[in-house]
């Protein structure tokens, strides 16, 4: 049978390093008021003895749990199948990892799912929350307020009490600008009837990028506008729908990659010629799905990656302020950070 070995205790750092056992713990604890001389003593010998503090009682020192629970407001399948979420998961999980803090993942799929999130963050597990892919109904943001855990949240706040509020942390991408660079290039090329899927219109980047498409088009046919989920599934049937209303079309501005690529297939399968009979533009530019489409997809670039870890350095910052402020590196208002897009120029248009 193996013997256990102990675990080495803060009495042997302490013994180890030649100083109290108070100063251990606020050399280990992050705490001040330790001479960089004993500091550094204290470092080697937990290093030589492998010590690891106890989070429980560190976390009656700093008050902190060192952990951060990333909110997904959406079911688990559509996560795990779009290439968005895991993008902005790991820019997330870049940023957590290099500050120390672990990734607390909570899925919502329905009312049930948000009362335990409620309960989970009102039970003090975490020490702050990154929230995105919200819908305008969701009582997510009502349950957080309660809970009172500061809050980052992924895309402009459209909820009843989060619109304009100065209060409301966020980050999220020029929506709006980048759809309207997209209708432009197309019209540039030419086209005259560009129609445009939608995303879901409870999400502020899909009403965005819709506002984008009418700032350009203003005074298109409404009919041109079809409703679709950012699904490839909900492209093809929005395709469909707008090639039976409008056959002349001729462009198509798609609210993601996902949409674009079903978007391509309706229009195959209608034996429409990509770009000869119909340009196509997507948004969001995820390789897996743009490089991969037949033919590749001219969209609109967003850093997603980048965009997660904003989010997270945002909160790092509102619990402890040695974190930089991702304001003084991408520019933005005292509560919202919103980084530029790109069009990304392939064969579809």
């Amino acid at each position: 049978m193996t013997e256990t070995v102990p675990r080495p205790t803060l009495e042997a750092v302490a013994a180890r390093a030649g100083v109290s056992r108070a100063t251990v713990s606020r050399v280990v604890n992050g705490g001040d008021g330790v001479r960089e001389p004993l500091a550094e003593r204290v470092r080697q010998a937990v290093e030589e003895l492998g010590y690891v503090p106890n989070q429980a009682a560190r976390s009656l020192v700093t008050k902190r749990h060192d952990a951060v629970a990333v909110i997904v407001a959406e079911p688990e399948s559509r996560v795990f199948s779009d290439p968005f979420f895991a993008r902005q998961l790991r820019g997330i999980s870049k940023e957590l990892t290099a500050h120390d803090n672990q990734l607390v993942l909570l899925l919502t799929e329905g009312r049930h799912d948000h009362a335990r999130v409620g309960r989970y963050l009102a039970g003090g597990h975490v020490d702050g929350a990154l929230v995105f892919s919200l819908h305008l109904a969701d009582p997510l943001p009502e349950l957080i307020q309660r809970a009172g855990v500061p809050t980052v949240f992924g895309g402009r706040p459209g909820w009843t009490g989060g619109r304009g509020a100065d209060d409301v942390r966020y980050v999220d991408s020029d929506n709006r600008g980048g759809a309207r660079d997209a209708v432009r290039h197309l019209l540039g090329l030419g086209r005259e009837h560009v129609a445009h899927i939608t995303g879901p219109l409870d999400q502020t980047s899909a009403a965005d990028r819709l506002a984008g498409y009418r700032d350009v088009m203003a005074g298109a046919d409404p009919l041109l506008v079809a409703e679709g989920d950012f699904t490839a599934g909900g492209g093809e049937r929005a395709m469909r729908e707008l090639l039976d209303r409008r056959p002349s079309l001729d462009a198509v501005f798609a609210a993601n990659d996902l949409t674009a690529a079903g978007a391509l297939r309706a229009l195959r399968e209608h034996g429409r010629r990509v770009p000869d009979d119909v340009a196509v533009v997507g948004f969001d530019d995820m390789l897996p799905v743009a490089e991969q489409t037949d033919p590749p997809l001219t969209t609109v670039r967003q850093d997603i990656e980048e965009m997660g870890r904003l989010m997270a350095r945002l909160l790092l910052r509102d619990l402890d302020r040695g974190t930089p402020d991702p304001e003084e590196e991408a520019g933005g208002s005292a509560a919202g950070v919103v980084l530029p897009t790109t069009l990304v120029r392939r064969a579809s248009a």
